[in-house]
């Protein structure tokens, strides 16, 4: 670790040797992440480790980015070489781990994780989270407030020029790298893209709109609604979205399945976890049918199992939840969606982009969002299991994360796609 760490210290300050002057280069990207860092390495499985690097950016309590490497090792902290690397942006109440390696979550799940997945077949898998996901720092999370997309953006730029200049040294090839994101990390991925894009080879995006087609109005009235009303709130003093729902609905269909749910009552814990994912779009209807995990409905309409994805992998990923998030975050990413605030423009992006879509989540509504970039090389792929009348029942958001055919459907064309870019 001492190697590496003087290693990439040595390149980062050769780089910064040759910047040129403003506006600001690649290399004097690469020379903002000379900053103090703390490291740890976990097993993840066979030949596969985790590597976490914390970055202190700044003298704000929780001005760290944290940045995530999986890879397959030849010695402790000396990755085997790859030709082809991706960073990947988190969604919601989840991090890096939750999403893309869960089996080392806190509850760990059993899902296997599409970061060692990449690992395994030749993709070097990195990741950023955002602030709000790290424990505060004493609990003090008064820099709440401040964690914005425009913060986001440059920790991903940090975060982008810390792997680009590890690779330098660990994999001899400082190149550029792909960009990935599932959900808002999908929506943040198109917006570096769009505004800055340095660093960045290729973007891949998974399941999320960026801009609504002119057709689906109300989704973009309801973003609007939102937006205001999250503006409000921040007006109020108010910055904090924080998770304790997903917590509490997760942790207590581990602990006590069957049990009569405080949250959803006459649900049982179970029914409760079951109908806030297999119905999502009773909450958050970001699409008509939109949910997280695809449901096995009952003549009713009740949802009585999880079609794709296990349920101790959906309840982990709830659990495990981050406690608190960014007001401020979740405003300014629906008023991307509204369009009454400057935003970066898609017609900007040039750089080949693949969209992954679930067809029970954002889906088919994501595809609009790939008409107005101006790459040349765009590819397309909606995970989908029965027609448009069943929808409702069909892949859901988090089944690209957690499904057992995720590897198979989804997983397999998207490190395809990667090993070509």
């Amino acid at each position: 670790m001492f190697r590496l760490g003087l290693a990439i210290s040595v390149f980062v300050a050769c780089t910064s040797a040759f910047a040129s002057p403003p506006p600001l280069t690649e290399a004097e990207q690469l020379a903002s992440v000379r900053a103090p860092f703390a490291a740890k390495r976990e097993h993840v499985t066979a030949d596969i480790y985790h590597y976490q690097f914390d970055i202190r950016v700044g003298s704000a309590p929780n001005a760290v980015v944290r940045i995530h490497r999986v890879v397959r090792e030849r010695l402790p902290w000396w990755p085997k070489p790859t030709s082809h690397a991706v960073m990947l942006l988190h969604g919601d109440f989840a991090n890096f781990v939750t999403n893309f390696a869960p089996t080392l979550g806190t509850p760990a799940s059993s899902a296997p994780g599409l970061a060692p997945y990449l690992a395994a077949h030749g993709i070097d898998a990195w990741g950023v989270d955002r602030r709000w996901t790290l424990p505060a720092t004493d609990g003090d999370i008064s820099d709440l407030g401040e964690m914005g997309v425009e913060q986001e953006l440059g920790d991903i730029a940090d975060a982008l020029a810390f792997a680009r200049a590890t690779r330098a040294v660990t994999d001899h090839d400082g190149g550029r790298i792909v960009l990935g994101g599932f959900s808002h990390g999908g929506q943040l991925t198109y917006a570096y893209a769009a505004a800055d894009g340095r660093h960045v080879s290729a973007i891949a995006v998974l399941d999320v709109y960026y801009d609504i087609a002119p057709e689906h109005s109300d989704l973009r009235d309801l973003a609007c609604a939102n937006a205001a009303a999250e503006r409000d709130w921040l007006a109020q003093g108010y910055t904090d979205s924080e998770n304790s729902f997903f917590i509490t609905v997760g942790s207590l269909d581990r602990s006590a399945p069957l049990e009569p749910s405080p949250v959803f009552p006459p649900y049982t814990n179970r029914g409760a976890l079951f109908t806030m994912v297999g119905q999502t779009y009773a909450f958050a209807p970001y699409t008509p049918q939109y949910h997280l995990i695809a449901p096995v409905l009952d003549a009713e309409g009740n949802v009585t199992a999880l079609r794709e994805s296990s349920e101790d992998s959906v309840s982990a990923w709830f659990a495990s939840a981050p406690p608190h998030q960014s007001l401020r975050e979740t405003a300014e990413l629906d008023e991307i969606w509204c369009g009454t605030t400057p935003r970066p423009s898609l017609s900007k992006i040039r750089v080949p982009l693949f969209y992954l879509g679930a067809a029970g989540a954002f889906g088919d509504y994501g595809l609009y969002s790939t008409t107005r970039v101006s790459s040349t090389d765009v590819t397309t792929l909606v995970v989908r299991r029965f027609g448009p009348e069943r929808a409702a029942e069909d892949f859901g958001h988090g089944d690209l994360l957690f499904a057992a055919d995720a590897p198979a459907l989804a997983w397999r064309p998207l490190a395809t796609w990667l090993l070509r870019h």
